[in-house]
């Protein structure tokens, strides 16, 4: 039996001679390979990937305080002073190089067609930043414990600047030095669990991933590839061979060893030492008079991980990919408050700014778990590349300036400037070429209308058509009317995306349809159903026809003209109107003023007074169905004023329209149902009805289904 279990043993040793980087890989690889398989997360695996991303968090902003406030406090005066000044225009410098071409990066995204279901953020609009507030913590442990990324910068350079001047500063650098160790140290244990963490997450995203998603991602890292090529090793090395005694081959040389250890492991942290080696010895060869020269490298390379640069710039690359993936846009004029923001959130860890950036531009959250994916799969270590390159970069035209070896070589100028370009615009050209010619099949319009019924006892229901003579009922009290027939009779309107509508195989369906669906079943009935136009609304509930209606909006128009059951559910008003109409919808003042708008409004939602009162200007139309607004003789419309989520299920049907929400945004109205306005204990037991299923969370459940198009975590039969 021992011999056996040494066997065993040894069958399985191999696993223990891996190195982190690569039981990554494989971790990732079975994640990947069993999620495909699978059609949900494995349980825990939401619990683990969860706790993983958080563990990596926790130690990103002491990190990066302790080595601000040692990197900096260890300075000289005249060091740090000499180093602001030349190292703040070297980095602005190659920070706006770098980003250049980063912000090309949209040239080669393929022209396919996207679009998404409802989500949150798009209700949210993208508020102004206060800088002031942003950068200046009037309480840093709150900045602290809020992640606040720049003040926590900004209070750990001002800590610093503060040890500068003390004479007895040297224990406490070494203080800082054991306590920075102290977090790498975690850093590291942490590190020990990302095969289980990353397997995690690979196989959730996996098992929820669509080929439109997979798709995606080839188009994310494939432009990537490109944009690290072209500034790792094009670009940069050309700007600092241009500027410094360096030349091309020089930058690549010291480089090397540090970029295939980045590369091999994912990691830049863990180069830092080799890169100060490297640069150490190439600028003792040159700078022998003045040794303490070849010290920089000791303050540049540190400092150079907590700052926005190299890898971190890659960021911005899949915020402006989220955005064309999500069927969104960044607008040319938003690209100053993305960069700006972009940076301003980098000081800390990718994993930390980007559901931040996400939010900012109201791009869904759950493109995090994707860009957790591709960051572990291959972006990480490309941009650990551009870290390197970025880092070696910035060290040696920080040294250049101190040493007065600045130079400007026209001929490497002129040559690069030939060069670069001609590179640049063929390989995002044929990088796109590419991808357009990849199979692309849009599958929004699939994935809306083929779904049928949450919960599996809503399917009894019959659908009829309006009868041409209809008979009033002589019984006004609702609830015996609806026993006595043995069917709840509802009536529902056309083209009301997503609450009511046919699926692929002509069934009637929807968020309302299955909810009076429910209601039918709780009251021990069957479910009929009746296409009826607004206007006839009024009369079949008043003859006792039809028992109850499909929602619509909580509004004094149509308050006036029906009885209304308590609110079920809300709906946040948007534009909708064609994606290179979007820049023209960004705020309600100016969309008041323009007297050349022409605006639509769906008839369930015209609220007179407010149109006449608001939109003087323009003119606004009021449209009898939403259909008509996407129709060729109605394409005078510039836009039409809507719910968002019933505008975004419109999107997926026509994914050349987008959903915009204008500054500020205003105040969601509630959906209810019309009822008979002579039955009173039938309205009481809507009330109750409808405060018990918001209770248990069914419409939470059928808002999730229906509105966002995801499947909830937890059905209980109704």
């Amino acid at each position: 039996m021992h011999l056996k279990s040494n066997l065993i043993f040894q069958k399985f040793n191999w696993l223990s001679s891996l190195t982190l980087a690569n039981k990554i890989l494989i971790s990732m690889g079975l994640g990947l390979i069993i999620g495909s398989f699978t059609t949900a997360p494995l349980p825990g695996t939401d619990t683990v990937s969860q706790a993983f991303v958080l563990l990596l968090q926790m130690t990103a902003l002491p990190f990066v305080a302790l080595s601000l406030i040692s990197g900096i406090g260890s300075l000289s005066k005249p060091q740090g002073l000499a180093i602001l000044k030349y190292g703040s225009w070297v980095l602005i410098g190659l920070l706006l190089l770098t980003l250049s071409f980063i912000m090309l990066a949209p040239l080669a995204f393929p022209d396919w067609v996207n679009s998404s279901f409802y989500s949150a953020t798009i209700t949210k609009t993208t508020e102004s930043v206060d800088y002031v507030r942003l950068f200046i913590p009037s309480n840093p442990f709150a900045a602290f414990a809020n992640t606040v990324i720049p003040s926590v910068v900004l209070f750990s350079v001002f800590m610093g600047i503060g040890l500068i001047n003390l004479p007895n500063k040297t224990r406490t650098i070494e203080v800082l030095n054991d306590l920075q160790s102290a977090v790498g140290n975690i850093s590291s244990l942490v590190m020990k669990t990302a095969p289980l963490g990353v397997f995690c997450i690979a196989q959730k995203a996996a098992s929820t991933l669509e080929a439109e998603v997979v798709s995606g991602l080839v188009v994310y890292i494939s432009v990537v590839c490109v944009v690290v090529f072209i500034t790792t090793f094009i670009v940069l090395p050309a700007a600092v061979a241009t500027l410094t005694p360096a030349r091309y081959k020089h930058v690549l040389r010291i480089s090397q060893e540090a970029m295939i250890t980045a590369f091999a492991t994912g990691s830049f942290f863990g180069v830092l030492p080799v890169i100060t080696s490297q640069l150490k010895q190439y600028i003792e060869d040159y700078s022998k008079d003045q040794p303490d020269i070849a010290l920089i490298p000791e303050i540049i390379v540190p400092m150079s991980f907590s700052l926005p640069t190299g890898g971190k710039l890659l960021s911005i690359v899949f915020i402006l990919f989220a955005a064309w993936f999500s069927g969104e846009q960044i607008l040319v004029t938003d690209y100053n408050t993305l960069i700006i923001s972009g940076l301003i959130q980098l000081f800390g860890s990718t994993t930390v700014a980007m559901p931040q950036l996400l939010d900012l531009f109201n791009i869904s959250g759950s493109m995090f778990e994707l860009f957790i994916v591709s960051d572990n799969l291959i972006v990480g270590r490309l941009g650990a590349l551009l870290s390197v390159m970025f880092t070696v970069s910035l060290t040696l035209l920080i040294t250049a300036a101190l040493v007065k070896r600045i130079t400007f070589k026209w001929r490497a100028f002129f040559k690069a400037m030939v060069i670069i370009p001609l590179i640049t615009g063929l390989f995002l050209y044929a990088l796109s070429f590419v991808l357009d010619a990849l199979s692309h099949r849009y599958e929004g319009y699939d994935a809306f209308i083929d779904r049928d019924f949450l919960y599996n006892q809503s399917s009894h229901q019959e659908v009829k058509s309006l009868p041409k003579t209809i008979p009033v009922s002589k019984q006004t009290d609702t609830l015996k009317r609806i026993q006595q027939r043995g069917v709840l009779r509802i009536g529902y309107y056309r083209d009301d995306l997503p609450y009511a509508f046919h699926n692929k195989q002509g069934k009637l369906v929807g968020f309302d349809i299955e909810v009076l669906s429910i209601l039918a079943a709780d009251l021990g009935v069957k479910a009929e159903f009746v296409k009826i136009y607004r206007k006839e609304t009024a009369s079949l509930l008043e003859q006792g026809y039809l028992d109850i209606v499909t929602g619509i909006p909580l509004i004094p128009d149509n308050m006036q003209k029906y009885t209304l059951t308590t609110p079920y559910t809300e709906q946040s008003l948007a534009i909708l109107t064609r994606d290179i109409r979007r820049g023209d919808f960004i705020d309600w003042l100016s969309i008041r003023e323009r007297k050349d708008f022409i605006i639509g409004v769906p008839e369930s939602f015209f609220y007179q007074s407010i149109i006449s009162k608001n939109f003087k200007a323009g003119k606004v139309w009021e449209i009898s169905s939403p259909r008509l607004f996407f129709r060729e003789d109605y394409q005078h419309i510039d836009a039409m004023i809507f719910g968002a989520a019933s505008a975004s299920a419109w999107t997926l049907l026509y994914p050349e329209y987008t959903v915009v929400t204008p500054k500020p945004a205003l105040p969601p109205v509630a959906i209810a149902f019309p009822i008979s306005s002579h039955d009173p204990a039938f309205e009481l037991f809507m009330r109750n009805w409808i405060l018990m299923k918001q209770r248990n969370s069914t419409f939470d459940k059928l808002f999730t289904y229906w509105i966002e198009g995801k499947a909830p975590d937890y059905v209980m039969e109704q």
